[in-house]
């Protein structure tokens, strides 16, 4: 008979799964956070198996226990790279960009100066509270080290429930991300001292540092451009490609937190962003959608099984005194004091940096500054340390467990009421205005069919009075008429539609890689100032073509031909980019029609789409302007733009023609991949074609 000890992990991992599904349907209606409720499971498990209520079942409470005695590298190297790589991932690379140098001021000074005082406050604390003489300052700003950076696994997680505003997410995702470098760091300066982790080389705090976050970023940029490169080559489905980008993210964080010594998350940070900022736009569409939903899976697990398992090592490992207790509160009250007098610090410059942040925002960030699993790893690193007091070890444990208690029970739950008190959860009269209107279309153009079906012969004798149950809700008529900011609402749902346009018209190969990026960052532009400006402020699109040097004569000699196929490539991605933003100016109107159909162009609402619409046809007239002169001024180049952008959409209508035929069935995998690779092979000789005919454009 096999051993049931080895299958006892695995049974209790499927245990977890299923608990956490269950979890998952209860608490659907409820505003209660999914994780904290892992997290409160495992307590629960924890306990019983501690105060012997599993002896009934040696096996379960052997397999909860080898939970408990879990090596701290197991879910640093297991479960953290899933998670840091698809909140990397999932990031708006634009939003990002406007909120590092916000997020980098709490990840770095904003964390010195919380260890410092955290530190002090221990200091304090054992010079005054009996059996705590051995807090040192060096244990002490250890200790501060590793209490203050906020978790990403925690936090990344609470704002995925609570669904804040993309902006603040990402300044919150983005600190509790990048303080990793800065919280390692410190923490590994005084904590290497008692173990063979140190570096021994010497360096002083401000290159290792510098050699940790700079190192790390350079590296998961490496790493992504060679996972991309290579996938963008193979010839192979989308289960292999993605599989690619699993085993690089695993070994970027492997060989940099572990060989290389610097940091790991940093370097995921680094991967998942140029992963989806620069991969991205040159995988398969179905290898991205594919991408999309395996990662979502594989978070889904490692968030469920990380908590649960968080809170059974707290519960079996934690002991403690009243006095302990005491001091916990203590630390636990001091700790959001701290950070509310760091973030008060740094916010006169912050409201300056990005897209700023507000007073309400400022207690939003304090409160949510949590504490999870990366915590407990560093704590369980130094309760496993010889060298260091056992009366530091235990109290570093259970201070950091008691830590991460308090701020996923309390700081977690009330989030949400803090966000509705705050008023920060509020939608905008305009955005309720109009969605009010679209429901209002979409009952009355059900209740039109359902008179239609009322008079089909096939449905005689039916129950209309049963049917007419089923008629969506009728709306109340709340809004007011002409609410406030109803044209600026209008505006940031064009300029949407637009972004979702641009990567449609990628895939269908109409829009080239850098005029997606381009088209893009003009609508995040417009989207930064939330609809106050006109959607013909779009300097950026119209910028190259007024470039001076498109009308300079050629350089003689040697550099004639090669000035001359350098112009012919841009002729063509002018022309790319200008066709594309005709295309999607296009398609805003056409999404100002469709609000013209529904119950929003009653009484003043045609000014707004009149206004509207004539922004969209002066983009459209200037572009077209600007193509006629490329058109005259350059015709051989121009007529291989024409050319180039009729293979491209020829081969994006073949691969959307074969995914259609396999999605019904008609061809089977196999084929379906073959002939996507003869699609693959024929894009390349596109690309080297390209290249060569360059080289007969004008000079």
């Amino acid at each position: 008979m096999e051993d049931f000890s080895l299958l006892a992990p695995l049974l209790l991992a499927i245990a977890g799964l299923l608990a956490g599904a269950v979890l998952k349907a209860v608490l659907r209606r409820s505003q209660f956070p999914y994780t904290v409720a892992l997290f409160i499971l495992g307590l629960a498990v924890g306990l019983c198996d501690r105060t012997g209520l599993l002896a009934a079942w040696p096996s379960v409470g052997e397999a909860v226990g080898g939970v408990a005695d879990t090596n701290p590298d197991f879910i640093l190297y297991v479960f953290l790279p899933v998670l840091i790589f698809n909140a990397a991932y999932e990031m708006d690379m634009h939003v990002f960009r406007k909120t590092l140098a916000n997020a980098t001021l709490l990840a770095v000074p904003g964390l010195v100066l919380c260890m410092g005082l955290t530190g002090l406050l221990l200091v304090g604390i054992g010079a005054v509270v009996p059996g705590y003489e051995q807090w040192n300052w060096s244990f002490a700003l250890m200790f501060g080290a590793l209490i203050s950076a906020t978790d990403p696994v925690a936090v990344v997680a609470l704002l995925q429930e609570l669904k804040t505003s993309k902006r603040f997410s990402t300044l919150v995702d983005a600190e509790s991300l990048l303080n990793d470098g800065s919280g390692i760091i410190c923490f590994m300066l005084f904590f290497g001292a008692y173990t063979a982790s140190g570096s021994g080389d010497g360096m002083s705090p401000l290159p290792e540092f510098v050699k940790v976050v700079a190192g790390g970023a350079i590296l998961g940029w490496l790493a992504a451009r060679a996972a991309v490169a290579f996938i963008t080559r193979i010839a192979s489905d989308e289960t292999v490609q993605n599989s690619v980008i699993v085993l690089s993210a695993y070994l970027t964080f492997i060989l940099t937190q572990y060989y290389l010594g610097i940091s790991g998350i940093i370097a995921l940070v680094a991967f998942g962003l140029t992963v989806a900022y620069s991969g991205r736009p040159r995988l398969e569409p179905q290898v991205n959608a594919f991408m999309g939903k395996f990662w979502e899976l594989l978070t889904y697990i490692a968030n469920t099984l990380v908590f649960i398992m968080v809170g059974i090592v707290i519960a079996a490992k934690v002991s403690f005194s009243w006095v302990d207790l005491g001091v916990l509160v203590l630390i636990y009250a001091a700790l959001n004091l701290i950070r509310f007098v760091m973030i008060r610090a740094f916010y006169p410059l912050m409201k300056r940096l990005g897209y700023g942040l507000t007073d309400r925002e400022s207690v939003i960030l304090t409160w949510g500054g949590l504490r999870g699993a990366l915590g407990m790893t560093l704590a369980l690193m130094v309760s496993y340390t010889p060298a260091i007091p056992e009366t530091i070890r235990g109290h570093v444990l259970f201070f950091t467990a008691g830590i991460v208690t308090l701020t996923l029970v309390l700081n977690a739950t009330t989030m949400r009421w803090l966000l509705r008190r705050l008023g920060l959860t509020q939608v905008p009269s305009a955005r309720t205005a109009i969605e009010q209107k679209v429901r209002e279309s979409v009952r009355e153009s059900s209740e039109k069919y359902l008179e239609r079906l009322r008079r089909h012969d096939s449905l005689r004798g039916a129950d209309w009075g049963e049917v007419d149950r089923y008629l969506p809700a009728a709306v109340p008529d709340t809004a007011d008429a002409r609410p406030a900011g109803l044209i600026e609402e209008v505006r940031l749902r064009i300029l949407v539609k637009e972004k979702s346009a641009c990567r449609e018209l990628h895939e269908q190969g109409a829009l080239s890689q850098t005029s997606l990026r381009r088209l893009i960052d003009s609508a995040d532009e417009l989207l930064d100032r939330d609809g106050a400006c006109g959607l013909d402020c779009r300097a950026s699109v119209f910028e190259p073509f007024e470039r001076s040097f498109l009308r300079r004569g050629l350089p003689a000699g040697r550099l004639r031909r090669w000035w001359g196929n350098c112009r012919c490539r841009r002729i063509v991605r002018l022309y790319d980019l200008g066709h594309g933003f005709i295309a999607l100016q296009r398609g805003g109107q056409a999404l100002l029609n469709e609000l013209a159909a529904t119950p929003f162009a009653a009484e003043e609402q045609p000014e707004i789409l009149r206004t509207l619409h004539a922004e969209l046809e002066r983009n459209v007239g200037r572009m077209e302007r600007a193509m006629t002169a490329l058109s005259e001024n350059y015709p051989r180049a121009y007529r291989r733009a024409i050319t180039r952008r009729a293979v491209g959409m020829l081969l994006g209508n073949e691969r959307k023609t074969i995914g259609r035929l396999l999605a019904e069935g008609i061809l089977s995998p196999e084929d379906a991949e073959t002939l996507l690779g003869d699609t693959k092979r024929r894009e390349a000789s596109r690309r080297s074609g390209e290249k060569t005919a360059a080289n007969c454009c004008e000079s």
